[in-house]
This record gives structure tokens, sequence and C-alpha cells, in this order.
């Protein structure tokens, strides 16, 4: 048995060898997926992603080789047709029954493929066809394996924000592919308050010569920045004859959308050297590894397969074609081979009748929209059919070749360098991109637009008229024949002119033409409509900004004052009133005034009295010299020296009042007298309304409509031309037809009131308007930038030197001076006088206590006799009443008089001899009371202590001198 085993041993190991075999070729088997591929072979773009697709497959099975399907591509050229590219693939799907196509390459080919595939329930997936108005079709089974037009147009808003452009103009194709983004384009530059003047179509299939009619059309116009939305072989050609005709010099912008941007590396030298300066929008695709390998792999194998094409770069679109082939292939997988059901063809039906159903089709394209992976352009994922925007790349064509100056996104916007984490917010500021090369080889921003070439000169319109010539004058050179064209705005205008940063070519031209007569109406509203209707492309005079203007041309700023007033003859009442002078000061000012004067010198009196010879004698002359000092100081002539502390003190608070006192009145006296002098004749409105007075307005001008509005009759209007029929009509007075007011926009009211400026007054009330500006076309560029150059006219001392020399300088008053202003109260100094009050009072305190405290004897000492109240304080008044000889001013007098009795003395050569002693006794009661040193009461004399010095103080026995005693004793006997 074993024997005959052995010898069924190799029968047996041949025999399971086979079957092993079997079925490993059983389990090796794959399934063929047929994929239709219809693209335009004759373009750039179908070649690199045809390329790209063929490398997709073997690159994909390799690290897949456990997949039971295999992709099989049918290929067809559309041809750039679109009944060609329709027939193609309904001969793929009825003749070889595919299960998806890949393409078409164009928008316009995709069209009519998609409604092919919703018939079939065949996923239709393309790389190249980008316009929205293909996911506008609704399709389930239609993929757009690109970065939608629409992701994009936010991002070129962005470039034309970032430069302050304010007009674009875009350039698209005339197909579904520029049509389909425009409307998107457009909206995205309104909401950036960017105006789109004019949109250029280009045709499908212009020719060279169509495409530099149309370049030449735009030169003529005044924009200069254009987007261009087209295709690659358009795109080619227009670049080309740009620079031809001169459109690629400074000044220019060139924006191309990512049509042009993705492509601009297959571009070859010469095309690229026409581009120098463009801005493209490119799709972002972050460079690795995995990527710098295929691409290296691509170009071998594209220049093998193409020999004759060369300078052909790896781009988006190849990328997006090998990860749409790598994502159709893992949907296959999973769905499997579907077949197509041919139940519902019947055999007379026609071709696209008879093109059947794909069984669950609509499973291959769920599958299709559950792919994730990590591709070469990035991370793959379908949403709603499309590959969602990531990022977009901004490039500088520079030299021979691009050059990366920031990206957009988003949520950052524009950014300098892409960050995933950048948490900043929207971002719309050239700061962020790095610098740019434009056109003409300048590092300088354009600024978007020119004066039109047909048009070397701003036509600038200026009105002739008769009146009010100091600010438009235009008259005709006999000798030359030609206008001259003067006047303050005219000034102004070559100032503003010579503050742009750039040149800016004009001639003016009078409105209407000179004729030998000149009309007296303005014609303002008429040279407006000049400029609306493209006669004129801007208007210079004393056009003033108002609503309805606005709504058919744009205004600059203003340059002169802006409003409405009212002019009014004046009146002089300074002869009328004597007493004017009381005015300035109410009544309890003035009261308050007189009292505090009198206070003051009674506080002077009672600190000077004691110590200073001003303020001694009789009462009469007291009296006198008390309220004369207090008098005097008002205009600072008192004589009289204050010699105590307490005195200075109050004297300089009180100096302080009647300094600011002084000169409040003195002001508001000068203005009563100012505002009598200029008293209106009228100082409301409603009452020239209500009596129904006459008033004036210039002729031509727009104050009519205002006063029709405030109530005033027709027959009450009268019109004027010039400052002096103006006057005129002021003259002749309203009971023969003249006016009572004039009613004129400021800047003419000022030029009126610099000749007549004694006899009339500017009074409220101002109607509000916008005062002069220049008048240009509606979206004029040149609006903004004259605006700021104004403001810079008009903050500097230009401004002043062309009024100084157009107009006479005036002293007029405004109407603020005209209100007439109240007399000073009590309520605006009460703060003063109470200072100057606490401060006499305080010295009167310090004072008194002082006073008592030095005769602190008589007040509390002792009074063995019982001296009454009343005799105690007749005692302190006598004393108050007496000089104070301690005083250093008596003193310094006493040593003086003194010095003088000795030089006397010696001169007359006799000696120190002794005073007699009728010399030294006391004064005789016939003397003044307050001389004397002691007093006499009837019972006996009373000395001061001082009179006999401190022994006389300390004993009271103390020996008193005989001449002293004598005289005594004389007193008593006579009372």
């Amino acid at each position: 048995m074993m024997n005959k085993f052995l010898c069924l041993l190799p029968f047996y190991i041949w025999t399971l060898t086979c079957f092993l075999c079997v079925a490993l070729a059983q389990t090796n088997a794959t399934v063929p997926v047929k994929v239709g591929v219809v693209l335009d072979l004759s373009s750039s773009t179908a070649k690199i992603g045809w390329s790209c697709i063929n490398m997709s497959l073997p690159d994909f099975y390799v690290s897949h080789s456990h997949f039971k399907t295999r992709l099989v591509f049918i290929l067809r050229d559309s041809q750039r047709d679109v009944v060609t590219a329709a027939a193609q693939a309904i001969d793929l799907i009825k003749t070889e029954q595919v299960q998806a196509i890949i393409g078409p390459s164009t928008s316009m080919e995709a069209n009519f493929v998609i409604s092919l595939g919703a018939e079939a329930h065949l996923p239709i997936v393309t790389f190249s066809a980008t316009s929205p108005s293909l996911s506008s079709l609704g399709s389930q089974y239609f993929f757009q394996i690109a970065q939608n037009d629409l992701a994009q147009v936010n991002a070129i808003s962005a470039i034309v924000q970032a430069f302050g452009w304010e007009e674009v103009v875009p350039i698209y194709v005339e197909d579904d592919f520029g049509k389909g983004v425009t409307p998107f384009l457009t909206n995205a530059l309104q909401q950036a308050y960017v105006r789109i003047p004019y949109m250029s179509a280009i045709s499908p299939s212009a020719t060279d010569e169509e495409i530099k009619t149309e370049l030449s059309n735009l030169m003529t116009n005044q924009t200069r920045v254009f987007v261009v939305h087209v295709s690659s072989d358009i795109g080619i050609r227009l670049f080309s004859i740009a620079k031809l005709i001169g459109m690629m010099n400074r000044g220019y912008v060139w924006i191309v959308t990512a049509g042009l941007g993705n492509m601009l590396n297959s571009f070859d030298s010469p095309v690229i050297e026409s581009m120098q300066g463009v801005l493209g929008v490119k799709s972002y695709v972050s460079r690795t590894k995995k990527l710098d390998d295929f691409e290296d792999r691509w170009k071998r194998k594209f220049i093998q397969d193409n020999p004759t094409l060369s300078g052909i770069n790896l781009n988006a679109f190849g990328l997006w074609a090998y990860d749409a082939t790598t994502a159709l292939a893992m949907a296959v997988e999973q769905v499997g081979n579907l077949g197509f059901d041919m139940s519902n063809v019947s055999g007379n039906s026609s071709d696209i009748e008879s093109l059947g159903v794909l069984r669950n089709g609509e499973k291959l394209g769920e599958a299709i929209s559950r792919i994730k992976f990590r591709g070469l352009s990035g991370e793959f994922s379908v949403v709603n059919g499309q590959l969602p925007a990531s990022a977009f790349e901004m490039v500088n064509v520079v030299g021979n070749g691009q050059r990366t100056i920031g990206f957009w996104t988003t949520q950052n916007g524009l950014v300098r360098n892409l960050s995933w984490t950048n948490t900043s917010t929207y971002s719309t500021s050239k700061k962020d991109l790095r610098e740019v090369t434009w056109p003409g080889d300048t590092n300088s921003i354009p600024k978007g637009w020119e004066i039109p070439v047909k048009g070397t000169k701003l036509r600038v319109g200026v009105p002739v008229k008769a009146g009010y010539t100091e600010f438009v004058k235009a008259k005709l050179n006999p000798a030359t024949n030609q206008p001259e064209i003067k006047g303050f705005c005219i000034d102004v205008f070559k100032a503003v002119v010579q503050a742009l940063p750039y040149g800016l070519p004009y001639e003016f031209i009078p409105f209407p033409k000179m004729e030998a007569v000149i009309s007296t109406t303005p014609i303002y509203d008429d040279l407006i409509s000049q400029v609306y209707f493209g006669n004129f492309d801007a208007v210079v005079g004393d056009v003033t900004i108002i609503a309805n203007r606005s709504n058919h041309v744009d205004f600059t700023l203003p340059y002169t004052e802006s409003g409405v007033t009212m002019i009014v003859p004046v009146k002089d009442k300074r002869k009328k009133n004597a007493w004017a002078f009381l005015k300035p000061l109410t009544w309890d000012l003035w009261m308050t005034s007189a009292c505090s004067f009198v206070f003051i010198g009674f506080v002077v009196w009672v600190l000077e009295h004691r110590v200073n010879e001003h303020f001694r004698g009789p009462p009469s002359h007291q009296i006198g010299t008390s309220l004369w000092f207090s008098f005097s100081i008002m205009v600072f002539a008192h004589r009289e020296r204050v010699v105590s502390n307490l005195g200075r003190f109050v004297v300089i608070i009180w100096i302080f009042v009647v300094l600011i006192l002084t000169q409040s009145y003195t002001a508001s006296l000068t203005s009563l007298m100012t505002v009598e002098q200029l008293s209106p004749t009228v100082k409301d409105v409603s009452l020239l309304i209500k009596n129904r007075l006459n008033v004036g307005y210039l002729e031509g001008s727009f104050v009519h409509g205002i006063l029709k509005e405030m109530g005033f009759q027709d027959y009450q209007l009268k019109i004027y031309n010039s400052t002096e029929s103006c006057h005129k009509l002021f003259e002749k007075g309203v009971e023969n037809g003249g006016i009572a007011a004039a009613f004129d926009e400021i800047p003419y009211v000022k030029l009126f009131l610099g000749k007549y400026c004694s006899n009339y007054v500017m009074v409220e009330p101002t109607f509000k308007t916008g005062g002069f500006g220049f008048v240009f076309s509606k979206g004029s560029p040149l609006v903004a930038d004259m605006s700021r150059a104004i403001l810079n006219v008009t903050q500097g001392n230009k401004m002043k030197i062309i009024e100084s020399e157009w107009f006479n300088g005036s002293n007029c008053p405004d109407s603020k001076a005209l209100v007439p202003s109240n007399s000073l109260g009590l309520d605006s100094f009460w703060g003063l006088f109470l200072i100057a009050g606490l401060a006499s009072v305080l010295a009167l305190i310090i004072f008194t206590v002082a006073f008592l405290y030095q005769n602190r004897d008589i007040w509390s000492g002792y009074n063995p006799g019982g001296t009454s109240i009343w005799r105690r304080i007749k005692m302190l008044v006598n004393i108050f009443n007496q000089r104070d000889e301690r005083s250093h001013t008596f003193k310094k007098k006493e040593k003086r008089d003194e010095s003088e009795d000795e030089s006397r003395s010696n001169h007359n050569g006799l000696g120190a001899v002794e005073a007699s002693p009728a010399s030294q006794c006391p004064p005789s009661p016939s003397s003044e009371g307050d001389e004397s040193d002691f007093s006499f009461n009837g019972e006996g004399a009373v000395f001061s202590q001082d009179q006999f010095g401190g022994e006389a103080n300390n004993n009271p026995n103390a020996f008193l001198p005989q001449n002293v005693e004598i005289t005594v004793r004389h007193w008593v006997q006579h009372a």
C-alpha cells in the first residue's frame, strides 16, 4: 500500500497544483468598467488632464491591487464643439455603455452632456468646466471636481479694495464660461462700492481685429483697471494685442481670473512677455513631497508623449483630473459593474431615447459624494457636487514667470503668508500683500484711471454772466479773439489742480458762447446739464451744491462757506439815548457798588484814623477824605498813603474788585454802543412775510425756491443781478418798489458787505446749503482726488491769498454781534463783593480785638469808684479819637521834628537850652481834644500812662513835674 501511495504522490501533487492555479486565477480575475473621456484634444488643458488621468490609474491600482474592478478609459475628441461633444457622449453611452464620463473640457460642452447624464443616470465628472451656471442645472449626476469660479469673486474684490480703485471694467468671453461668473463678480464689486461703468464682451470666435477694436474702445474710456475672465486661447491673443497697442504700459491694471491664472505656468515665453505686470488669481495647492515626485514623473512622461510641445507645466487642472480619476475608481469599486437597463428602449427610438438607463446609477453618484482622501490637490471631498474652495494664491507676472504676492482665504481675506490657524479679522489691506510690479515696470500703484486718449484735455465749462464777476469773469480779448477767464473760482480751481499728485491738462470753455452782449441771467442748471450729457467733463464757477443737482452730476467738497442768509439795512440809535452810559450795569449793581464804596471808605478810616495823619482833622475833613480815597481808587488817583497792615490788606482786595468792575463796565459799554450803532431794521423773517414787505434775490438763483417755500408771494420778490443793483433796491425803499431785505448765499453776501459794510448787516436765519463746488460727471474718479486737493488748499495760506486778492477785507460784524447783550447784573459780581466784604469785616474784627486788648485796663481794670459801662465806652471812644503815639509813623515824625529843632537851634547859635515851663505844659483846653494826652471828668484828671514814663506807671505817688502840676491845677480851677 505504501508503494502504491508513493507512486501516486506525484499525480496528487500535480492535481493539487492545478487546482491551486485555477483557484488563484479565479481569485485574480478583475472586472473591467468602461469610463468615457470627452476632451478637446487640441487644448493644452485637455492634454495635461489626459496625461494625468492615464498616470492616476497605475498609481492607484499599484497600492490597491486587491480591487476587483479596473477602469477602462475610452477617449473621444470633442474638437471644441458643443454638438460634437454631445454626439461623442451619446455614442459612448449607447454604443460603449460606459458607466461614467470624464469631461467635457469646456462649460459650454458640459452643459448639454450634463443633461444626457441625468437622462441616463450616468455620472458626469469634469475637472476643467468651472462655470457657476453648471451647478444651477441641479443634476445629482454632475460632479464639478474643480473650484467653482464663483469662489474667486470675493478674492478679486479684495484686490480691488486693497489698492483703492473705484472703477473696474470686466472683460469676459461671451459664452457659458464668461456669462456664468460675470453677475457674481459684478455683485461682489458693487458691494465693495466699486463702480462698473462698462462691460466688455468678446465673442468666442472673435478675430484678432475684433479684439483690437474692443481694446481700442476701452482706451477711450477713463477706467484703467480690467478684470479678464476669458479662455486661455483668447487670453493669449488679447494680451499680445494689448501690448501691441500700448495698453500694457504704465497706468494700466490687469487682473486675470483663475481660468488664466491656473494656466500661467503653461504659457510660453512670448505670452509671458506680453503679460508683464499682470495680477493673477490661481487656485492654491500646497506643496508636498508626493506632489513634487509626481510632477517630476509627469514632466518626463508628458514630454515623451508630446515631443512637439515645450514649456508646458503641470497645473491645478491636471491635479484635479488625477484626483477625479482616483475618486471615480474608488467609487466604482464600492458599487461594482452596474450595466445598462435597455428594457425601455424601443426599436424606433431616437438616439437620445435609446440611451437606456444605468442600473443603480444613483448609487455610483452617492459613492462619489462619500469619497474622502488626501489627493495631490489637497483634501478631496465633494459637497453638493462641487469641490469646495479652500484658498487662492495671488501672483504677479514678472520676468520669465510668476511671483507670489499673497493669499486670500474666506476667513481672513488677504494674507501675506498662509496660516491655517490665523484667527485675525478679514483684511482687504494692501499691507498684507508683497510689493507688486505693475505694467510699465513700475512699483508705483496706478490710480486706476486716465484722461481718455481722444480727449487730451479736460473740457471745463465756465458760466458767462454780467454780475458778481469777482467769482467768474469771462471776456473776449479783441487782440487774440480768444476768451479770457479769471476770477476767484478760477484761481481756486488752478490751485487745486496744482495740488493734485499728477498732472491734469484742461481747457476752459465759456458757456454760452461769447457774444457781443453778455446775458445777465446765470445759466447754472443748463451748464450742469451739459456735463450730464457729456458735452463738458467738468464745470468751474460759483455753482452751489444742492440736492436736485447732485442727482445728475457729482460735486467735490465745497471750497466756500455754505448757507443762504439775509441782508438788511442798519439804523443808528446812539444819539437818541443820553443815559446810555448807565446801561452797562443794572440798578442793583449800581447801588451795591455805591454802598461798597462808602463801606470801604469807612473801614479804611477806622483802620487808619489813629495812625495816619491823612485821616485826621475836623469831622468834615475826615468824611471827605475817606470817601475821596474810596472813590479815587476806581481810577487809581488816590494820593493818601495807607500805613496800617490791615488797611493795606483791605485796600488790596478792593483794588482787585474795582479793577474787574471797571474793566467789565468799559467792555459792556463798548459792546452796547456798537450794537446800538448796527441795530438791524428787521430781525425776523416772519415780520417780512406778515407785513408783506418786498425782498430781493439774485437772478437765476435757487434762492427763489427757498423764498417761495417760506411763504413769500411773487409780488414781494424783486430780482437783482449785481451788488450795485441790490444796493439801489435798498435805497429805493419799500414804498417806492424797493426791498426791505435781500436773501443770498454767504459768499455773495460777504462780497456785498465788503462794499457797503456801513449800511447793511447780515442777520439770521441761515438756511443750509452745500456751498460752491466743482462739478464732474456722475462717477468721475476725479471727484475724490479733487476733494482731497481742495482740503489741502482751503486749510493752508493759499486760500487766504486768493480771497484777499479778489475780495476787499471787511470788518463787518457777523450776525452773532447783532444779538443785544444784557446789562451786567449783581449775579455776575456778587462773589467779588462778598470777598471784599469778608476781608473788610475781618480787618475790623482784628482791629477791634487789638484795640480792646491794648486798653484792657479801662474795660476790665480795677474800678473802686464804680464807673459805669457807658463811661468806659466814652473813655474808649476818646482814646480811639486820639493819636496812637506808639505808632511808628508818629515816632518817626517826632524824631524828624526833634532833629529839625536841633538843627534849627544849632543854626541860630543858641546851643542846648532847657525848654521853658510854658513849652512843656500840656495844651490848654482850647486846643483840639484829639491832641491832648489826658481827659477831665469833673472829679479829677486822667493821664495816660505813657505821659510820665515807666515810673509813674509803677508808682501812683511818683513825683510830678512842677510845671505839669501847676497846669492841672489851673485847668481844675477853671473847670
